[in-house]
């Protein structure tokens, strides 16, 4: 009776292996496995052998369960009959049912869930060597399953990790703060936003573009170049929409001292200027800045009119945040006041205004600060107007050349 009562117990904990088994194995993170696998984890190179042929694993795992929880139930039913009668015996079936969910199934199982790498590495090795002893039985019962699932129009395969979406993978750096920095974290989120954003969100607006303008004077241009902070700049004549090329102002800096110097030298320096649609996506005009060796382009409309320009550290800084730039001048677009206000630059982006204050700012075509304000009022504010938008206090501080030059905006909470 002794030896019975123990072999129960010993199927009641075989019960249990198999059920944590199945949970373990099936809940695993398989891109966790393949890339331990990849850095020489034997374990995680079992674990990924047996999840090629689930139909496989599922069968010896179900085979052994179900060995163990038949045997059970009939020395359970032994035992009763022994010591109480025949009488007994659905009695011995409710404390067994009891005991197998209880020690076979629930707790098992939801241990197998809370660790589903340690457990399937655990039971790696088992697995494999049953599955050997065992594969005639396993082979007929899954021939059979599996011609029973043909018939339903389902196909057993060998089975592979599956692409994740680019959405899939933002919700995975989304959920994944504990284990990547938050700095690492917004990059990758950069990245994935690359296609989601225009050239016309970020580039600098025409009217903020510094050039050489060939009909200037010499010695206005002169000075120009020994003034100017950029090593980049494109030439034009008489506006940005008549462009000439594109100068590197390290290039011609040797020969504005020179007696001789003159506007054909300028451009004998110029270099070609590349031009984008506006509504091109960061990661095309990222691509072809890499195609062109190039790192500077113009923005036009579908009618060819200058809208703006775009650099590459325009789009670097989508990915790594902002920093000095080559083409915008040092002084910041946003800057915070000891109040908790802030004055903003007329010409400064909605997107980067709302990036950085984590306001909401959205006017339909409307993408700067300037154009948001005229579109809201209906006219060009005077300075010292004061009004509310999107429920945050605006103050305009400065209107120059019908344009929004200062505001101050204080955010409501």
């Amino acid at each position: 009776m002794l030896m019975t009562v123990a072999g129960l117990g010993v199927l009641i904990i075989i019960s249990g292996f198999f059920s944590s088994a199945e949970t373990g194995m099936m809940a695993t993170n398989r891109y966790r496995l393949q890339h331990e696998a990849q850095a020489g984890n034997k374990k995680s190179r079992q674990v990924l052998s047996l999840l090629q042929r689930p139909d496989r694993l599922l069968g010896v795992i179900l085979i052994g369960n179900t060995f163990a929880n038949i045997l059970a139930s009939t020395l359970a039913t032994i035992i009763a009959i022994d010591l109480y009668g025949e009488t007994s015996a659905f009695i011995a079936s409710v404390i067994l049912t009891f005991l197998v969910l209880i020690f076979s199934e629930v707790a098992p199982k939801t241990v197998a869930a809370l660790y589903p790498e340690k457990t399937a590495a655990l039971v790696s090795f088992p697995l494999r060597c049953l599955l050997r002893i065992s594969y005639p039985i396993v082979w007929i019962i899954n021939t059979i399953a599996n011609a029973l699932l043909r018939l339903i129009g389902i196909r057993v395969k060998g089975t592979q990790l599956a692409s994740l979406s680019t959405e899939e993978l933002r919700t995975i750096v989304h959920t994944s703060a504990e284990d990547i920095p938050s700095q690492d974290r917004s990059m990758l989120l950069g990245v994935f936003d690359l296609k989601q954003i225009t050239v016309e969100e970020i580039m600098v607006p025409r009217g903020g573009i510094i050039g050489i303008d060939l009909n200037d004077n010499l010695h206005s241009i002169v000075k120009q170049l020994h003034q100017i902070q950029h090593t980049r700049i494109p030439v034009f004549q008489g506006n940005i929409d008549h462009t000439c090329g594109l100068l590197h102002v390290r290039d011609i800096l040797p020969q504005i001292n020179q007696t001789n110097f003159n506007k054909k030298q300028i451009k004998k320096y110029l270099r070609q200027i590349h031009f984008v649609p506006e509504n091109a996506d960061l990661k095309q005009q990222l691509l072809r800045f890499q195609k062109i060796k190039n790192r500077m382009a113009l923005v036009v409309d579908e009618y060819g009119k200058v809208k703006g320009l775009v650099t590459l550290d325009n789009i670097l800084e989508e990915i790594v945040g902002a920093f000095t730039t080559d083409i915008l001048d040092n002084t910041q677009d946003i800057i915070r006041q000891k109040d908790g206000s802030y004055v903003i630059d007329g010409s400064a982006t909605l997107r980067d205004i709302n990036k950085e204050l984590h306001t909401s700012f959205t006017a339909g075509d409307v993408k700067t600060l300037n154009g948001l304000v005229i579109e809201h009022l209906g006219s060009i504010p005077k300075a010292g107007l004061l009004f509310e938008l999107d429920g945050h206090k605006i103050e305009i501080l400065q209107v120059k050349h019908n344009r929004v030059k200062l505001i101050r905006l204080t955010i409501q909470t």
